[in-house]
């Protein structure tokens, strides 16, 4: 690592910097054309559990709920985990989805609010597994309690279900899976110039 880059990473300021808005945008980008492909993909297994008990679904909705907790702990800034998600649903909701532009923008926003208390509850001072975890959890709680309050027709228990496995599938894959998936980018030596590249070093 070079020494503008060692200076670049020494210390945690919340302030953003040209290439925190780039590198987000980027992961952001890409966890939106992710999203858009599982549109098509999830109903599959979603159906089939839906048969066995209505709610169980929301175990389906790990891969819309990841590019907060993602691009918050890459980034580590304020509002990072809420511009990942929302952009990401912006691109979802640019390439066509079947639930509709305004669907699509709005739940990506609650998904992205509760990443971004899952990191702010600590002050945005620890980036770790266990608030990435938060971060991913509550980012599932948000979509969950979105579609339960949206969804005409469902049962109490319908919507409680749904809630709770929508928040297990996203402190799984949106949570711990993705603090390893940075861990992981963090070794090839593509966050050189984020804290989250200096840690992966230091560990």
């Amino acid at each position: 690592m070079t020494d503008n880059q060692s200076s670049a990473v020494r210390g945690h300021s919340n302030k953003w910097r040209v290439v925190d808005i780039v590198v987000a945008a980027i992961v952001a980008v890409a966890s939106g054309v992710i999203f858009w492909a599982w549109d098509f993909i999830y109903a599959v297994p979603t159906g089939l559990f839906e048969n066995l008990t209505p709610g169980l679904g929301g175990l389906f909705h790990f891969m819309w709920l990841f590019a907060g907790p993602l691009v918050g702990i890459i980034i580590r800034k304020p509002g990072a985990a809420f511009f990942g998600e929302t952009v990401a649903a912006v691109i979802e909701a640019l390439l066509g989805n079947p639930f509709g532009v305004a669907h699509a923008l709005l739940i990506g926003m609650a998904q992205g609010l509760g990443a971004e208390i899952g990191f702010a509850v600590f002050r945005y001072r620890k980036w770790n597994i266990a608030s990435t975890i938060l971060a991913g959890a509550l980012t599932g709680l948000c979509n969950g309690g979105y579609d339960w309050l949206t969804k005409a027709g469902w049962t109490m228990t319908q919507g409680a279900v749904f809630t709770v496995c929508c928040v297990i599938s996203g402190a799984v894959f949106g949570g711990a899976l993705m603090w390893f998936v940075q861990k992981a980018l963090a070794k090839t030596g593509v966050l050189d110039r984020f804290e989250s590249g200096n840690d992966a070093r230091t560990a």
